[in-house]
């Protein structure tokens, strides 16, 4: 009796090993095995919605680190990252700027994509500070901006145009708190982002790197620009 169990179960492993094993290898080997919470890239990107309706980003009208008025309209038809920085910022601003550097390096010489990095600290952070800073950071892109303008107006973006907070706090290093997050926006204008495993839009990136994990939030963005400059 015991030998009959025992040839039964040899049979299911040998079974099991012929159905399952050779899908388990095909899986590792075509990439689809994931170890973050992120959905996988196969996923279309979803709309943000609000009010039932999909957000875009708001008009918007600054002067860059060359003195040039931009606007939203410069970004039409491209996909562009918006972050909000400032240049003296001791903490999370260099190891955004550290990691939106990989994405111009990687996008930067494309006609259709963008980098809009507007700064919360506009008193300080004139376009000759700006133009400092880029060339600091070896900047070679025509399309990515260093925009700065009326504080009202700046802060109005990010905490209601975008819900990426910043603001004055005198008691944090620096002098200002921001959110440090990526903000994806397509060819029309809408905010993008993947989802998380419930299926709900994550929105927003991290820009800064995270501890005790394989891919981090900026790898998962590049993916992400380049599913969107196919669209």
């Amino acid at each position: 009796m015991k030998k009959l169990k025992s040839v039964g179960l040899f049979l299911i492993i040998i079974i099991f090993g012929i159905l399952f094993i050779p899908k388990i290898f095909n899986r590792i080997i075509d990439n689809k095995v994931v170890d973050h919470n992120r959905s996988t890239s196969a996923v279309p990107l979803q709309f943000i919605f609000l009010n039932g309706e999909a957000k875009k980003v708001p008009d918007f009208t600054f002067f860059n680190q060359d003195s040039l008025i931009i606007s939203n309209e410069d970004f039409k038809d491209k996909v562009y990252v918006v972050e909000f920085f400032f240049t003296s910022c001791p903490t999370i601003c260099p190891i955004m700027n550290k990691n939106m550097k990989k994405i111009e390096n990687k996008f930067g010489s494309k006609e259709n994509f963008g980098i809009a990095s507007f700064t919360v600290d506009p008193i300080y952070d004139t376009p000759k500070v700006l133009k400092n800073y880029a060339e600091s950071y070896d900047v070679f892109s025509q399309n990515w901006h260093f925009l700065t303008g009326e504080k009202e107006n700046l802060y109005s973006l990010a905490n209601e145009g975008f819900n990426i907070f910043a603001s004055v706090n005198p008691k944090v290093a620096g002098g200002f708190e921001h959110q440090g997050y990526f903000a994806l926006i397509d060819k029309k204008g809408f905010i993008r982002s993947r989802s998380d495993k419930y299926g709900n839009p994550i929105v927003y990136y991290m820009g800064v790197d995270q501890e005790n994990v394989k891919v981090q939030e900026v790898d998962l963005l590049i993916e992400d620009i380049e599913k969107l400059l196919k669209e």
